[in-house]
Formats: structure tokens, sequence, C-alpha cells
């Protein structure tokens, strides 16, 4: 109850507040999908039961979920009601994989995993990561294959503290951050990229079948969780000859 209490104390109008009530309600439940207070995929109490929990109207409810569901972290369901979003095969494509055929369709990479290396993470890492000094990272390092061709190699690199058996007896599947979400309650709500044209490198060039030299993509992502920690640092290099990179803004 006292997680109720609370609740309905920030979502009160306080003097000298100028952050909107649907904003405070937002946050409210922004903080319970940090805190795993409803699974991936568990349906959220009524707009109404909301309301009367945090003492406000159920339009300011609306407003806050709809916010919500703008940025994918939750998802409607005609008649259902309102869910919390999973990291689905379907999400995975269609919000984080940007390489497409020549006829637009999206395909889930096979990977297959070049090693996996539990160490100290470099001043590079840790910038990119926000890490303490002598923080450990896993760092995972994959072939994928497109269309039953090798296409990129890209290198993963996690907090250890976070993920601490990743990469160990557990086969990695290809949807990384719904597997996040399900193993370590860590759910990925948005990606900062950044794209440029590379060399491969001769093992790059060996991997994916090209003379050493020949233009990548390369894409740096770092993934950040609900509450903006990144915790993934993700570093691609693809082979875009029968693919285009393909970044959709709503």
């Amino acid at each position: 109850m006292a997680k109720k209490a609370n609740a309905k104390l920030a979502a009160r109008k306080q003097p000298g507040v100028t952050k909107p009530l649907y904003a405070q309600v937002e946050e409210i439940i922004r903080q319970r999908l940090i805190d795993n207070y409803w699974n991936p995929g568990e349906a959220l109490p009524s707009e109404m039961q909301l309301a009367a929990e945090l003492g406000v109207s159920q339009g300011t409810v609306r407003k806050a979920l709809n916010d919500m569901v703008a940025e994918n972290l939750l998802v409607r369901r005609q008649g259902r009601g309102t869910f919390v979003s999973e990291h689905t095969e379907r999400r995975a494509l269609f919000l984080y994989f940007n390489l497409v055929g020549a006829d637009g369709a999206r395909t889930m990479p096979v990977s297959r995993v070049l090693s996996c290396e539990h160490r100290k993470a470099t001043p590079d890492e840790r910038a990119r990561l926000e890490l303490a000094a002598g923080a450990k990272i896993v760092t995972v390092r994959r072939v994928r294959s497109l269309l039953g061709e090798p296409a990129i190699v890209d290198q993963v690199s996690v907090p250890q503290a976070l993920f601490p058996n990743l990469g160990g007896d557990v086969k990695l599947p290809e949807n990384l951050y719904r597997f996040y979400q399900g193993e370590y309650g860590i759910t990925i709500a948005k990606a900062e990229e950044r794209v440029r044209a590379v060399s491969a490198t001769p093992e790059e060039a060996d991997l994916l079948g090209l003379e050493p030299g020949a233009p990548l993509l390369e894409i740096d992502r770092i993934a950040l969780t609900l509450d903006k920690r990144p915790v993934e640092w993700r570093l691609s290099r693809c082979n875009t000859g029968d693919f285009t990179y393909v970044a959709e803004r709503g």
C-alpha cells in the first residue's frame, strides 16, 4: 500500500510545481516499468482504476498512457486494455533493425557467435556505457547473415554487473533485447545511432567474403533503458551491397 499512497501524493499539484499533472502520472507509471512492477506483456489496471489510485481524472491518465504508447513502452489492444510492451521479433525488426532488402523486406538475421569475453572495460567502453573505473564488461562478437549470406560483423558490449551470466552456457537468441527483458528485467526503451562509411579490415573482409578495404556501413548504437541508462554498446559493420539502411521517424 505504501507504493500506492506515495504515488497518489506525487500525482497532485503542489505549489511551485510547473510540470503538468499528466507528466507526473507518466513519471509514476514509467518508474513502475523500471521497477518491473508489471511484467512484459502484462495488462495495466484500467484507466479508471489508475485514476482512482492516483487521485487524478481518467482523462489525465489517458493522456499519460497515450504518450507512453507513442514511445512503444505500452501497447493498446482493442477491447482488452493497455499492456506493457514486449520485445517481440516484429518489434525488433521494425524499431531496431534498419537494413532492408531491395524489395523493402525486413528479415531477422541469423547469427554465429565468434567469441564471448568477460574483461575489464576499456576507457572508451567506460565512457560510452558510463561505467566506473575498474568496471567489467561482457563483449560478444558475431557474424550475422541475411538471406543466407554473411552481411554483418558486430560487437556487443554490456556491463557485467547487469548481465552476469551472459554468453555462458546459455545460447544467445537473435533478439537480444527480448532476452535482456525476459532474463534480466532490463527493458530497452530507445537506441541512439551514429552511422558512417568505413573500410573492411582483413578479418571483416574474410568473414563477409569481401576484398580487404571494401566499403562497409558502420552503425554505432547505444541502447538506453527506461530511465535513460546506457546498457549496451553495439558496433555493427555491414555489407550493404544487397541492402539499404532505412531510418523511419514517426
